[in-house]
């Protein structure tokens, strides 16, 4: 059957009237049903997936560990969902308020974009929290997973749209794609009668294409190629623990570092520390001649292109620097913008890194690995946003947002 995205987007645009019309009471309602449905089909669900990962032929393990499904992970989707639940409801808030020269009455308003297009790969939690966090804050959503993920992501839509159909919701509030043609794709991307934002969430190649093609406005959510950098006054412990949680705890994300960068005057003492709990993970490690120096045979000569890659894998490139500036520097310069971290025990320093760093989250003393909705307490996240336009950052419920201006009068005109 042939997809027709022209009628998907009225019947979107359509249902996103009602959303935006629901009280807070009602939606958390909605979503606890979801949750509940989600859970009680996880059989159902699993079974979808284990149909994609058997069609995930000659895949990187980085890609399957993104596309399976088991009861922990539908447990996490439907606590997801809870919790953006129990999250305030955006819609109606009044960012500020005042009365003009000629006593109009002027309000600034929160209320939904309208209708949402995300494009993803093989992240079928995606499916559910972009559509929690769009129901939430009254927008309607479409779907355009990849074919990865294809049977999942239309399992777990069927279970939505049950729910809100139980609710007495317009299930069209919650649609996916069937057809996962890079024609249909470049359709979706030019629906400008119909979405209002398209989210473009996966490789850098996948955003890059979109950003390249679409004519709907895009937020863009960047790829990751994060640093810690271990400062001269780091404490050598801290440095360890966080440089290793960042790499290893779950490499195939974008809040994962890909660069280490470290102060020479404690290279020498910390690195082969760091380099050691390393390996307890089979980590390839790559640095430049310094490093090589230190770690001898542990590491092999990085490349100008490993500074600028997102491996999402089990290697890291290490840099020596001779000051924070030129760590600074460094980052500012390979990075995407994403997420980055200092180890220092130096206040003054870790404020000039704070101020200095152009990135969307910029850390101390802490893993990279907590850049994430769930982690910031939004519930759950449409996307990591690395642009500075709209919303930055983890995305929750407020970057899903517009506003209105609301002006009450008693009959001025303008002179």
């Amino acid at each position: 059957m042939t997809v027709d995205l022209n009628k998907m987007g009225q019947a979107a645009r359509e249902a996103s009237r009602q959303l935006a019309l629901l009280g807070e009471q009602k939606k958390n309602q909605v979503l606890e049903t979801v949750a509940q449905e989600l859970l009680a089909k996880a059989d159902e669900i699993i079974a979808a997936n284990k149909v994609d990962l058997e069609n995930a032929t000659n895949m990187p393990e980085k890609f399957i560990d993104r596309l399976k499904i088991d009861n922990d992970r539908i447990a996490a989707m439907a606590e997801g969902v809870r919790q953006v639940a129990q999250l305030a409801d955006p819609i109606g808030k009044i960012d500020a308020g005042w009365v003009n020269y000629a006593g109009l009455q002027i309000e600034k308003k929160r209320v939904p974009l309208g209708v949402v297009g995300m494009i993803f790969e093989a992240r079928p939690n995606v499916t559910v929290d972009a559509s929690a966090l769009c129901f939430k804050s009254g927008n309607a959503v479409i779907l355009r997973g990849g074919k990865e993920a294809l049977q999942t992501n239309i399992k777990i839509t069927k279970v939505i749209r049950q729910a809100l159909e139980q609710e007495g919701i317009n299930p069209d509030a919650v649609q996916v794609i069937t057809e996962t043609s890079h024609e249909l794709a470049n359709e979706f991307m030019q629906l400008t009668d119909y979405l209002d934002v398209l989210i473009p969430r996966g490789s850098a190649r996948l955003i890059q294409t979109v950003l390249n093609t679409a004519k709907v406005p895009v937020i863009e959510t960047g790829a990751g190629i994060c640093h810690v950098y271990v400062d001269k006054f780091a404490d050598k412990k801290m440095a360890v623990e966080i440089t290793t949680n960042a790499k290893v705890q779950r490499p195939s994300v974008c809040n994962a570092i890909e660069n280490l960068v470290i102060h020479q005057d404690v290279a020498q003492e910390y690195l082969p520390a760091i380099a050691d709990e390393l390996q307890k993970y089979n980590v390839e490690l790559r640095g430049d001649e310094k490093v090589c120096e230190i770690l001898g045979d542990k590491a092999t000569l990085a490349t100008a292109e490993d500074w600028d890659t997102e491996y999402n894998d089990y290697i890291i490139a290490i840099k020596i620097v001779s000051s924070i500036d030129e760590a600074i520097n460094f980052i500012n310069e390979h990075n995407t913008k994403h997420s980055e971290a200092i180890i220092t025990e130096n206040y003054t320093r870790s404020q000039k890194f704070l101020d200095e760093i152009d990135a969307a989250c910029v850390y101390v003393n802490a893993s990279t690995r907590f850049t994430d909705g769930f982690e910031f307490g939004f519930g759950a996240e449409i996307g990591i946003s690395t642009q500075k336009l709209h919303a930055r950052g983890p995305m929750g419920l407020e970057a899903l947002t517009s506003t209105k201006y609301v002006i009450r009068g008693n009959g001025q005109i303008r002179k």
